[in-house]
């Protein structure tokens, strides 16, 4: 029977406990050590132009692969891939790299509204929330692209102006809202500063989503590192990335929120990666590992909770 096949009927149903990956469902308490957001592939072209005929599947494996057996040899069993749709995500590549390695991938559905708009597609601007999640809760039902391969979670991003959201990209928190509410799949945001998140945790209260529905990607972003111990009381995720450029801001927010008992709402990754199309060799290339050096002055269980039982818990399909 066709793989992809297989992966249809096994995702038909998801149990309690499971997460969604691009091989089909895991036991949550068997996920590992996982990164929170990752990328493998990115395409900056824009939404009208990006297509899979701009990269070779295998030329990128072939410069990927090391950095994430790497990654494996440092104890990494699963992997968060954040590139969204229109923006370069590619299931099918997720999968041969999976299979290539034997790290669980977990891709997503959802649309991208940073960089003023470049990475959404037309439909964005015209459809209601409705329409949108209805797209996003297909591929979770039947998979992406025709693959069979179903999203993980839900990854949506917004610019984060003074003045406030933009209509647009308040549809697309309206639209995440709903497809958590039908399908259970958590929401990453890419984010940024504080205002932009707090003002979409109001938008999913008023959607009747819990805050530990939501991921505040980027969150490093805030210099106020208070606002992340006031959105994790409020049971939100606080997703740090970039891990690996000022290891020092990372040491002391990891800290604040320890000291105030809220390490089991905290996410850690790179955001690293980021095979390029159209530069030479895919451009610059970073690893996944260096998260391992900053963590080295945490206790055990700290990392246990950081990178198992953190990722496990956010990513858990069930509504929330």
């Amino acid at each position: 029977m066709n793989i992809l096949i297989l992966i249809t009927l096994a995702t038909a149903f998801i149990p309690a406990g499971q997460i969604i990956t691009v091989n089909g469902p895991v036991d949550a308490n068997r996920l590992g050590r996982t990164l929170a957001h990752e990328h493998v592939l990115v395409d900056f072209i824009g939404a009208d132009k990006t297509n899979e005929n701009r990269w070779n599947k295998t030329t990128v494996l072939n410069k990927v692969v090391p950095y994430f057996m790497e990654a494996k040899k440092a104890g990494v069993q699963a992997v968060v891939e954040c590139t969204p749709a229109f923006l370069g995500r590619d299931v099918r590549l997720l999968k041969m790299l999976s299979d290539k390695t034997g790290i669980n991938f977990i891709t997503n559905t959802g649309y991208y509204g940073a960089r003023s708009n470049k990475h959404l597609p037309s439909w964005a601007f015209t459809e209601t929330a409705e329409q949108l999640a209805a797209r996003w809760i297909a591929e979770f039902e039947h998979g992406i692209d025709g693959t069979g391969i179903k999203p993980g979670f839900i990854k949506i991003s917004v610019d984060g102006p003074a003045n406030g959201l933009t209509e647009v990209h308040k549809k697309l928190v309206r639209a995440a809202a709903i497809t958590h509410l039908k399908t259970g799949l958590i929401i990453y945001s890419h984010t940024g500063p504080a205002r932009a998140a707090f003002e979409q945790l109001e938008i999913l209260k008023e959607m009747n989503v819990k805050p530990d529905a939501f991921v505040w990607v980027h969150a490093q972003a805030e210099k106020d590192k208070t606002m992340h111990i006031r959105a994790a009381k409020m049971g939100a995720w606080i997703s740090l990335d970039n891990i690996g450029v000022n290891n020092d801001y990372y040491l002391e927010a990891l800290a604040g929120l320890k000291e105030a008992g809220l390490l089991h709402r905290v996410l850690l990754s790179h955001d690293a990666g980021y095979y390029r199309p159209g530069e030479p060799d895919g451009g610059d290339f970073r690893g996944y590992t260096e998260i391992f050096q900053l963590l080295k002055g945490f206790s055990a269980e700290d990392i246990e909770q950081l990178i198992i039982k953190n990722p496990a818990e956010a990513l858990t399909v069930k509504k929330r």
